[in-house]
């Protein structure tokens, strides 16, 4: 996508978990990609840290690699790829005991540059690191820390962890990452309500029939099984990225684009969300596990099998939320999301309420279909209103329903950026817009654990679906007892 490139004022990008997986797949090559469009200012540094012994020209070779399995071949300028790998050192150190952290202070030495930590480790590191940061002296009024999800497994816990780095950092400070924020068609989901003056009138339960939010993976636990088994899909994709995809559906609109004005919007959703409790917890949820199958063109194991022990994880969940306030009265979101699914897609479905009056009555013009406005974040990026036309032809007035088509791939040339590249030049900029707020977490945090809590009280199984289905069949009960039906993109 063409847009003006702005450099950024020169920064210290500093990766704990250097080594580690999220910065091979997704941190080094992103940073590569602004390299790239000459998004860096001199003299801009990335140092990479972790408990592993390694050399600078180690991580140099490590950071090539990396940018080699996951950067196109065709984007990979020599050029710059020089430049960018001259960027990179090393700094082996260790959060639990402290080594390392003075080689550290002496790498950053005394500049007042930016400063981005980023923590791509455990959770259970986040403490350990900030504190060590503190006592070193490394925390200036120009830095900033990045926690990568979960924060927390439940209320309790996320309030703990905030206290940590709260202790250390101020909140301005603190950017918690969910990397679905970062995705253009989100973004595009702000710019379609605020910035037009033909949804927002509708925007409300006169006119909006039902809301769907889907977040479907064909993937079963791959190389995330330890923490996958002890989260679940409640914690691991409803808490965050799902509460946040409804609070940009459901949120007044804010004062301006200000991150506390946005953030605000957003955390009075979340408040307003009903509570789902012990008793209404069947009713409004369900909860799989997907068994063998066929997925990706194959036969693939059951979750059981691929974990290699029994365990009551859920793989799946569908969730009716309500919201509570005058917009919203009476509009159901239904929210799914799964392992092993029958196709990757993730979106956002808008469906209309019927029209009060057909005037085409008996004359074989055919059903009339609820307009819908689909949001598509992934894959094949895009947007499409579904509406009713005259299908053409001399035989007479039949109905036919359309979508009028916005393909980001299509309609913007040039190559649309990672989210990982939107949200770590965010951080660069001090603008925290598309990061989550303590007390956004927390709000989510209160939703949540109702209904963790009453799964746990019934001591039910997580219901068994096949691998590459659409889930449990509770799930289609779920909405089709109130006369509707999920939409099934293609």
């Amino acid at each position: 996508m063409t847009s003006q490139i702005i450099p950024v004022d020169p920064f210290d990008f500093i990766i704990f978990g250097g080594t580690g997986d999220l910065s091979e797949r997704k941190l080094l090559p992103s940073l590569y990609y602004r390299q790239r469009d000459h998004q860096f200012s001199e003299p801009t540094r990335i140092i990479g840290t972790s408990r592993s012994k390694m050399s600078d020209e180690e991580f140099r070779a490590f950071a090539k690699q990396a940018i080699s399995d996951h950067v196109k071949p065709a984007d990979i300028d020599a050029k710059e790829l020089k430049t960018f790998l001259a960027r990179l050192s090393y700094v082996p150190a260790d959060a639990t005991n402290g080594a390392g952290f003075d080689k550290l202070k002496k790498a950053i030495g005394e500049s007042d540059h930016i400063r981005a930590f980023y923590l791509a480790v455990a959770p259970a590191l986040f403490g350990d690191i900030s504190h060590k940061l503190k006592e070193h002296n490394l925390i200036t009024p120009n830095s900033r820390i990045v926690l990568e999800k979960p924060i927390g497994r439940d209320l309790a816990s996320a309030q703990a962890l905030n206290d940590l780095v709260g202790d250390d950092f101020h909140e301005s400070q603190i950017f918690r990452i969910d990397h679905y924020l970062g995705k253009e068609t989100v973004q595009n989901l702000m710019a379609l309500r605020f910035a037009n003056a033909l949804y927002e009138p509708l925007w409300n339960s006169a006119h909006i029939d039902h809301v769907q939010i889907t977040v479907a993976e064909t993937v079963g636990l791959e190389d995330r099984v330890t923490y996958y088994d002890k989260a679940g899909a409640l914690r691991d994709m409803v808490q965050n990225h799902m509460l946040q995809l409804l609070c940009l559906v459901a949120m007044e609109a804010p004062s301006s684009m200000d991150a506390d004005a946005v953030r605000d919007e957003k955390l009075k959703v979340l408040r307003a969300l009903k509570r789902i409790n012990g008793n209404e917890a069947p009713k409004h949820t369900v909860r799989g596990q997907y068994r063998a199958g066929a997925s990706a063109g194959g036969p693939v194991k059951g979750y059981v099998e691929e974990l290699g022990k029994d365990s009551n994880t859920e793989t799946f969940v569908a969730i009716k939320a309500e919201i509570g306030t005058w917009r919203w009265a009476g509009v159901p979101f239904y929210l799914r999301t799964g392992k092993r699914l029958a196709t990757r897609v993730s979106e956002i479905v808008i469906e209309f309420k019927p029209i009060p009056h057909s005037i085409f009555g008996d004359s074989g013009a055919g059903p009339i279909f609820a307009n819908q406005l689909v949001i598509r974040l992934q894959p094949d990026e895009g947007v499409k209103q579904f509406i009713m036309i005259k299908d053409p032809g001399p035989g007479g007035m039949r109905l036919r329903q359309i979508s009028l088509d916005m393909s980001f791939a299509q309609s913007f040339d040039g190559r649309a950026p990672d989210a990982y590249e939107r949200l770590i030049m965010d951080v660069i900029r001090g603008n925290q817009t598309l990061f989550m707020r303590r007390d956004e977490v927390e709000a989510a945090w209160k939703w949540i654990d109702p209904i963790q809590n009453a799964w746990e009280g019934a001591k039910q199984e997580a219901q068994g679906y096949t691998a590459g289905t659409w889930g449990p069949s509770a799930s289609i009960a779920l909405i089709e007892r109130d006369g509707r039906t999920w939409h099934e993109s293609n």
